[in-house]
């Protein structure tokens, strides 16, 4: 019992967030729709809406990869 404690509390401490957020063009700050955006070693990813915006569920401490054509 006791060794299966630690490994509780090493599971509770992995937090899950949301990570939300507008993708604009740098040169004239323009939303870009259909943005990549996808959770960096994993298949867990969104696109960007007609906004720009974009709302993912994420872990502490993940990366996020965006990618546009």
């Amino acid at each position: 019992m006791l060794l299966f404690l630690p490994c509780m509390a090493i599971k509770a401490t992995s937090q899950n967030l949301t990570v939300s957020g507008v993708v604009t063009s740098a040169s004239d700050k323009m939303p870009l729709i259909g943005v990549s955006v996808l959770v960096k070693g994993t298949t867990n990813g969104t696109i960007t809406d007609f906004d720009g915006k974009y709302s993912l569920g994420v872990e502490n401490g993940q990366t996020l990869v965006f990618s546009y054509i």
